[in-house]
């Protein structure tokens, strides 16, 4: 948003005061000002003149030779602009004077002496405006200097628009304004408006509210409008804070929706006179302003003309967004129906995403304005537009309906509260300044503030005592406050179970496992599924996305990590990524989106089979699980049910008999679009479900301080026989002397007989172990393994 400081001068008496300064301290305050633009420098010695003459350059088609009375002199000047011509008043920049910065003096053009230029107003700062030089509306003394004509120096500065989201009432310069008088100490000057109770015995507008997503509708009627150019200084504010001047009534609600932030429309009064707010049962298209067809749907609020059978309406207007083509104003429109609204906030800005639509009056829609300024409006348009056009007529009174009052809002304040809070004391007198100075009306019955607040900071903004609290604190000042520690009780709190899970995984899989942490968005890159041979999978869809490559939510983190693998291959020939993330799993029984966080990891390799790097994957899992829970998890053959997973290669992760999760091979069709040379594995825990999941209790036991004996035993498999059955006979020996085993080794020879070596460790906390003492329980086991087929090699 482009604030002009020239504008906020209107309001508030900003004299002897360093603009810069206080500009920083708005910052402070109020809301981040990302640039200041200043106008008006290096342009000097511009004055008004006359043109007495044109004639036609008599070697140019384009160029015309000028006498130009510029008060006190009257020279000549070569000019190519279309528009001149005789008694036309203009800017003229005499040789001597400054343009932007550059020095104009007497040159030749032409073959002819030009003593100066007659200037646009894109050369002077004033607009965008360059089709010809400026025709200057001022009928006094010729020789007057610009500068008291026209606003030629002004100081601009820039809004960060995030930064005003909460506070609808800086969507308008007399918001603005209304902060630079509290941090300056000055007086705030009210706008001046039009009486509009003289108007009161005229005939009103018929205006029918049919959708309580308007909350209020005002309307006044205006005729005998001949006028049909704004005011120069009109047009310049305008185009320094973003707008383009169109004809006076356009220019006129967009003066008043930056100045005050209440969006207004004027409606031609041969097209528009009764008005109706409406939604419709079916969709239907409507052409805006700007010449689009729209679809408009059912839960789009529309205005209406209402036409001679009160049964039907004509929409002339999407509210609170653009109006229609066909009631535009027009250069020959001399009455108007001038509208000045407010609409359900969420219900804006829902139409103006799902139109795809989004215009400066459904900005600040969306932010939730005051339905009590929607009159004040009508009175300050009304009081520009006599003033510029003294001859036009009210033809209404001021017809109001209104479904929605956002209701009186009155804070008590404690000073203990406030000292609390700040931590520094501040005198009530300030207290009560700066409150007044922001509107705030404030009762003080002793150490109590009773806070009445005012309607446009009701809206969205100040709800709470602590909010009031802040509006005395930003404007006395945050660089005011002495550094100091704080005195404070502090109570321990218990971290989210999935949280902590979170920071588990995520340590354990950078430090431990090697990976890298990805980041991405949660919907479906249709290109980059389609690179790696992936169909997006059917899932639930954005409405009006942005981009139509990205309108399908994903299901499952594993395609997005696979599209980090196919960009970074270059990179690195053995490599692995993860990422905690969010997908959606369908709809629940409210229709809302079924939102799950899942874990998702890939490795890549160059240099590792696919075996041996399906494994990794598995231990690594194995481990995390282990560190998070406490607890081993099973891995359980299962069907596919993604076309990118292995027909074969895919396994459940089980874990205390529930299943968390997913892993496998990536399918060989797929993993040959993303390396033809490469192993490519992948998992996805569902850390939801982990979550929920108790971790097994933690058991110590004192270390021996006595010798262990370590026994290897290598066995040889049978026909289907897997190293579970061997972990199922040692952990059904009942040994109190076994402390731990583990796999040690596997072989696989060519014909086909796998042997495993399994390591056992015996220790007691009495005495240093023999092994006869042992041996029973190795024969034990040995015995039983033969009994299904799995012998101890030779």
């Amino acid at each position: 948003m482009l604030v002009s400081m020239n504008w906020v001068r209107d309001f508030v008496n900003l004299d002897g005061l360093d603009l810069d300064d206080l500009i920083r301290r708005f910052t402070l305050s109020t809301a981040e000002v990302e640039d200041v633009i200043r106008y008006g420098e290096g342009t000097r010695g511009i004055v008004a003149a006359q043109i007495l003459s044109v004639q036609k350059h008599p070697e140019s088609r384009k160029l015309h030779l000028l006498k130009v009375d510029k008060g006190d002199a009257v020279v000549d000047v070569v000019c190519g602009a279309p528009n001149v011509r005789e008694g036309m008043r203009v800017a003229f920049a005499p040789a001597g004077s400054s343009v932007g910065g550059h020095d104009i003096g007497v040159a030749q053009l032409a073959g002819h002496k030009s003593n100066g230029m007659c200037c646009s107003e894109a050369e002077l700062g004033l607009s965008d405006e360059n089709d010809g030089i400026l025709d200057l509306d001022f009928d006094g003394a010729l020789g007057t200097p610009l500068e008291n004509i026209a606003e030629l120096s002004d100081t601009v500065f820039e809004l960060d628009n995030k930064s005003l989201t909460n506070r609808p009432d800086l969507w308008g310069i007399y918001g603005i304004a209304r902060e630079f008088a509290a941090l300056a100490g000055r007086e705030l000057q009210p706008i001046d408006r039009a009486n509009l109770a003289d108007y009161n015995d005229l005939p009103g507008v018929k205006i029918t509210l049919e959708s309580p997503l308007c909350q209020r509708y005002s309307a006044l009627k205006v005729e005998g409008i001949s006028v049909s150019q704004s005011p120069l200084n009109m047009r310049t504010r305008l185009s320094r804070c973003g707008m383009r001047g169109i004809n006076l009534l356009a220019d006129l609600t967009n003066y008043l929706m930056l100045e005050m932030g209440q969006p207004m429309h004027a409606f031609d009064q041969r097209r528009v006179s009764a008005v109706r707010v409406k939604t419709f049962d079916a969709p239907f298209t409507f052409q805006t302003l700007d010449g689009q067809e729209r679809n408009i749907y059912t839960d789009t609020l529309m205005i209406c003309a209402e036409t001679t059978s009160n049964d039907t309406a004509r929409p002339v207007a999407i509210a609170g967004i653009m109006g229609g083509l066909d009631s535009e104003i027009k250069d020959d429109t001399d009455s108007l129906l001038l509208e000045s609204a407010t609409f359900d906030p969420v219900s804006s800005r829902k139409s103006s995403s799902r139109l795809g639509l989004r215009t400066d009056a459904s900005a600040r829609y969306e932010k939730a304005l005051d339905p009590e300024m929607t009159v004040n409006a009508i009175a300050r348009f009304l009081k520009l537009l006599q003033a510029i056009d003294p001859g036009v007529r009210v033809s209404s009174r001021l017809s109001d309906a209104r479904n929605f009052a956002y209701p009186p809002l009155t804070l008590t304040l404690e000073k203990h509260f406030i000292n609390r809070y700040t931590g520094i004391p501040i005198d009530d007198s300030q207290i009560l300044k700066i409150l007044t100075s922001l509107g705030f009306g404030v009762i003080q019955s002793g150490e109590t503030f009773t806070v009445q607040v005012p309607s446009w900071r009701a809206t969205k903004d100040v709800t709470i005592p602590a909010d009031l609290i802040e509006e005395i604190t930003r404007v006395y000042g945050y660089d005011n406050f002495e550094i100091h520690s704080t005195r404070s009780v502090l109570y321990p709190v218990r971290e989210d179970i999935g949280k902590t899970q979170d920071t588990i995984a995520r340590d354990f899989l950078v430090a431990r496992a090697n990976l890298h942490e990805v980041h991405s968005y949660l919907w479906c890159d249709k290109e980059k599924f389609a690179a790696l041979g992936l169909d997006v999978e059917e899932n639930i869809r954005l409405i009006n996305s942005v981009n139509p490559n990205h309108e399908v939510l994903r299901g499952s983190m594993v395609p997005t990590l696979l599209s980090f693998l196919q960009e970074n291959r270059g990179y690195a020939g053995d490599f692995g990524v993860f990422e905690i993330g969010r997908v959606i799993a369908g709809t629940d029984e409210d229709g809302l989106c079924r939102e799950r966080k899942t874990l998702g990891i890939a490795l890549f390799s160059r240099d590792a089979d696919e075996e041996t790097l399906f494994f990794r994957l598995r231990d690594r899992l194995s481990d995390l699980l282990l560190e998070i829970k406490r607890l081993r998890p099973v891995f359980l053959k299962e069907e596919p049910t993604h076309a990118w997973q292995h027909p074969v290669n895919t396994f459940g992760v089980i874990l205390s008999n529930i299943r968390v999760g997913t892993f496998g091979t990536l399918h060989p069709a797929n993993a040959r679009k993303i390396d033809k040379k490469a192993a490519i594995v992948f998992a996805e825990i569902d850390m939801h479900t982990l979550a929920e999941l108790a971790a097994a209790p933690i058991k110590y036991r004192e270390p021996s301080k006595y010798p262990g004996i370590d026994v290897d035993l290598s066995f040889v498999l049978g026909s289907g026989g897997i190293f579970a059955q061997i972990a199922d006979a040692i952990a059904a020996l009942g040994c109190d002397l076994l402390s731990a085993y583990s796999l040690a080794d596997v072989f696989e020879p060519d014909d086909g007989k796998t042997s495993v070596t399994v390591r056992l460790s015996f220790a007691s906390n009495e005495k240093t172990l023999a092994r006869a003492e042992i041996q029973p329980a190795l024969d034990l086991l040995v015995g039983k393994l033969q009994t299904i087929g799995i012998a101890l090699k030779a």
